[in-house]
């Protein structure tokens, strides 16, 4: 399987140069799917500007100055995803959607870099009676009640997982749009409204569209957590 992919097909989210060369680098198998997440060679070379070519880039990651949610990264194909903590060089900075829907590096305070938001996509039954929480970012928390539901966002120390923060999916959150045509958008939830049928849920918002709740993620209750970024940031 090819390590590369060409320019011109991939995502639209990825803010490089289409046509100066034709191929740029595919991210590895990793916590966020292809197609929602950048390379961290694109990261470090095409949005923060640290390095000038995939040579320099290499040389800092194997000198292990680059962390992810807290942990030393190594591997330039890693996929970074939305809410993903990158820590270098004195610095922090998370991963997120910009009101055209593409991912955005937002500069944050050190204490920001302690935790992230993450969301529960499903709920597994494991051995003693306890539940396996599966996030949206690949990770997996194990609690011995069963007191969050799916669709509902967690704020965990990093690389801890220590749970600090519980937002629910109902009325009077706050969420961000994370697909479809609003993506990037931050809205307040007025309705969540659970279907009798195979079909999605629907989240209404005061702003006064409605979106199937997988498109959902809730970032704070009455006001974001977390710094929304402007299609300026980085």
């Amino acid at each position: 399987m090819s390590n590369h992919i060409k320019r011109l097909a991939a995502p639209k989210m990825w803010k490089i140069p289409r046509k100066e060369y034709p191929f740029v680098i595919k991210p590895s198998p990793g916590p966020h799917a292809a197609e929602q997440s950048l390379p961290l060679l694109i990261v470090l070379r095409d949005i923060l500007n640290v390095a000038d070519n995939r040579r320099e880039a290499k040389k800092i990651v194997a000198s292990r100055a680059v962390k992810i949610d807290g942990r030393v990264v190594t591997d330039l194909k890693f996929p970074v995803g939305f809410m993903d903590v990158i820590s270098l060089g004195g610095k922090n900075y998370r991963a997120m959607y910009d009101v055209r829907g593409n991912i955005r590096v937002l500069e944050i305070p050190e204490d920001h870099a302690e935790w992230k938001l993450v969301r529960i996509e499903n709920k597994t039954a494991v051995k003693g009676g306890k539940i396996a929480l599966n996030l949206h970012d690949g990770r997996n928390i194990v609690l011995d009640k069963n007191q969050y539901k799916t669709g509902d966002v967690l704020k965990i120390k990093v690389p801890t997982q220590e749970i600090i923060g519980h937002y629910p999916l109902k009325e009077g959150s706050v969420a961000m749009i994370i697909s479809g045509s609003h993506r990037g958008q931050v809205a307040h939830i007025k309705e969540y409204r659970v279907t009798k049928s195979a079909s999605d849920n629907i989240v209404e918002f005061e702003e006064g569209f409605e979106t199937i709740k997988k498109n959902v993620f809730v970032v704070g209750v009455g006001k974001p957590e977390v710094a929304i970024p402007e299609v300026s940031a980085l």
